[in-house]
């Protein structure tokens, strides 16, 4: 009796898969991650060539802006297989003078 049951669920097993909806549902899946992969892509590009053509523009980038910028944006972006126009604006952001942060308090002006 507990060779039947074997012999059954290495059938069923077997038959679910070769069954065309299983290879559909992975297949899917897999263009789904490949979207959300090159949504993700799309916009950390977007958001490095936006951040650094305003650091551009203001002439310098402070450490924490710099920090952000490569550490959380471009590195990963770079990773995932990023490059080009992105590359080109790290390199301009690379040049820039880097001055310390300085917080001040909106409220009352103080730092």
């Amino acid at each position: 009796m507990n060779m039947e049951i074997v012999e059954l669920v290495v059938t069923l097993m077997v038959a679910l898969a070769g069954s065309s909806g299983l290879w559909l549902y992975v297949t899917k899946k897999n263009e789904t991650k490949d979207l959300r992969n090159q949504l993700l892509m799309g916009l950390a590009h977007d958001r490095i060539v936006y951040l650094g053509m305003k650091y551009i523009e203001k002439g310098y980038i402070s450490q924490d802006e710099y920090e952000n910028l490569n550490d959380y944006l471009y590195k990963p972006y770079q990773a995932m297989g990023g490059n080009g126009s992105a590359k080109r604006i790290m390199l301009e952001i690379d040049k820039l003078p880097m001055r310390k942060t300085n917080y001040v308090n909106k409220e009352n002006g103080t730092k």
